[in-house]
């Protein structure tokens, strides 16, 4: 079904049209919901747009429109304010009658868009031979909630994970084996993950100070390029490791995606240097080929080129990127890709989208975005580390998140004087810690760094994933108290008449309105700060508002409100990857 924010732009629409025209018709109607409630629910400043073009006074303007407006059934008053806010306030019985049609709708009133275009969300992307640490934390839950959203909404969602799994880094590391541990490079998991990584940073040193090692280093990857057996299968090896440990994560944190990683685009490289140079785009600059871009200088005011392929002969991140490009919009046929990597990369994305619009790669209808985020900071405001000064590994924060919410847990148990199984203990604990990180970082601004807490982040009160939660089990609460099935639940009338109830169930009807935002603006603290106004709002409803011992007709329209809360709680949180809970 439309949203309410539609419905009243449809209706302006058709007022300014009846009031003053067809040539108005595509004037955007300027209506939004009201900020103060003493403005009513929706209001319009289109009013104010129009003079010049009209040349009348935006009060006078305001007054035609109203005279034209067909509402009747929908608003309880209709007024103009100041030099010509209209405001409009929904009538009980209209708010009524919407309430029941989404309560018998499985998706509580969100419409699908049609057609089902195909996008691509380019999300987690960790490096093989490493371990997964918390900056990789924000990009997967972050992509994995938009990738969810956009499902949701119908969109044909591929998801990518481009991995590291190609390059230098490899040479190093095999030529780094082949000294320190060769039955590494023919026996799987000859070394654990971890000892991989510090054997990688031993390489690393060894490459940047011994030259001869960084020959030898870069003829493995001239062998690895040319796809000589043995360095393949060493390769393959330590991808496999490195799958295997990242699943790990994935699977805790119920992540699907699919795997492409920079191997994949390697036969496609060349082909992007014929194409730049068939463009004139290419120049040659101290060895290596580039292209030059408009509007990126250096501190001395000269451009700045995009490298494509190094002195060495080796091909950049840049050239992959714009060979993943060429492939994403020719074989996988999108129409919009979302690159979730942290801020830093904003340049590099800048970069490579300008060169291929010019080679033609990337055409003017393809929507291609990218969306930044933040570091993720430690309580005292620096980047997150650990006591040793190491980047903390995404495994241990998350394990560390589960252990302290099970802590939590218990204490509460032992306050209440509540006794439970040890099953139950592990089950909510685990949920509770791993929707605490998930929440903690989507409600944030993106783009903004946050500070990581896990005593604020397993808080009960506040806008933190147990206090959504609870608000969840509360429902669930009044369905086992009263014995209630709420999927069999009728509301032949349905009656509103307390201020909580309306101020619940408007809330309610702008759930489209809010994953219609987030899908364009793919900015998801905007769903949870919905969810958590929802959960003030149904709390305070509770408090309010009688249920199981209220009389008929209310009895059964706040359990239809108590129903359609609880839905709408566990469908955005699902959009968010957050698992609900009937008890806590």
């Amino acid at each position: 079904m439309k949203t309410l924010l539609e419905i009243f732009k449809q209706k302006v629409q058709e007022a300014l049209v009846a009031g003053f025209g067809a040539e108005l018709a595509d004037t955007d109607p300027l209506v939004t919901p009201s900020t103060n409630p003493k403005f009513g629910d929706y209001q319009s400043n289109v009013a104010l747009s129009l003079p010049k073009k009209l040349k009348q006074s935006p009060r006078a303007i305001a007054e035609t429109i109203v005279a034209n407006l067909n509402v009747a059934d929908i608003c309880d008053t209709v007024e103009i304010a100041g030099a010509g806010f209209i405001n409009f306030s929904l009538k009980p019985s209209y708010l009524a009658n919407l309430l029941s049609e989404i309560q018998t709708d499985e998706r509580l009133g969100v419409e699908q868009v049609q057609p089902a275009t195909r996008v691509i969300v380019d999300f987690s992307s960790p490096n093989i031979a490493k371990e997964m640490h918390v900056g990789h934390l924000r990009s997967t839950i972050i992509g994995d909630s938009i990738a969810r959203i956009l499902e949701f909404r119908g969109y044909d969602v591929l998801r990518l994970n481009h991995v590291g799994d190609w390059g230098t880094q490899f040479g190093m590391l095999i030529a780094y084996l082949r000294e320190a541990y060769p039955e590494a490079l023919t026996t799987a998991d000859a070394l654990d993950i971890g000892d991989l990584v510090s054997l990688y940073k031993k390489a690393k040193v060894r490459f940047d100070e011994d030259a001869e090692f960084k020959e030898t280093a870069r003829q493995e990857v001239v062998k690895l390029q040319a796809g000589a057996e043995d360095s393949r299968h060493a390769w393959q090896l330590l991808c496999d490791q490195s799958r295997r440990e990242f699943q790990v994560i994935y699977d805790i944190l119920d992540i699907k995606i699919t795997e492409r990683g920079e191997s994949f685009y390697n036969p496609f490289l060349p082909e992007i240097l014929t194409i730049l140079e068939e463009k004139k785009l290419l120049e040659e600059d101290a060895g290596a080929k580039c292209v030059f871009l408009e509007g990126f200088t250096n501190k001395d005011g000269e451009p700045l080129p995009l490298i494509v392929q190094k002195t060495d002969g080796g091909f950049n991140y840049a050239t992959t990127d714009l060979a993943a490009l060429k492939y994403r919009i020719q074989e996988d046929d999108v129409e919009r890709i979302v690159y979730v990597t942290d801020a830093g990369q904003a340049n590099h994305f800048a970069a490579v989208f300008q060169v291929a619009r010019k080679a033609g790669i990337l055409p003017e209808k393809i929507d291609v975005v990218h969306v930044p985020f933040g570091l993720v900071l430690g309580e005292d405001g620096k980047k997150l580390k650990t006591r040793s000064g190491e980047t903390v590994k995404l495994k241990d924060l998350l394990d560390e998140a589960v252990t302290e919410a099970t802590r939590d847990l218990k204490d509460r148990l032992e306050q209440e004087n509540r006794a439970e199984s040890i099953e139950f203990i592990n089950q909510v604990g685990q949920v509770i810690g791993i929707s605490a990180v998930k929440y903690a970082d989507l409600s944030q601004n993106r783009i903004t760094d946050y500070k990581f807490s896990y005593d604020k982040m397993l808080a009960l009160k506040g806008n933190t994933a147990p206090y959504l939660l609870y608000a969840y089990v509360r429902t669930q609460g009044i369905s086992r108290k009263g014995n209630i099935d709420f999927s069999q639940l009728q509301g032949d009338k349905i009656v509103l008449e307390e201020a909580a109830e309306l101020i619940l169930v408007k809330h309610l009807l702008k759930l489209g309105e809010v994953i219609q935002e987030v899908e364009r603006d793919l900015l998801p603290n905007r769903l949870c700060q919905y969810l958590f106004e929802l959960s003030q709002k149904f709390n305070q409803f509770f408090e309010n508002c009688p249920v199981l011992q209220a009389e008929e007709p209310q009895r059964t329209s706040r359990l239809i409100l108590a129903d359609v809360s609880a839905r709408t709680l566990k469908l955005g949180l699902s959009l968010l990857g957050i698992e609900v809970l009937e008890r806590m």
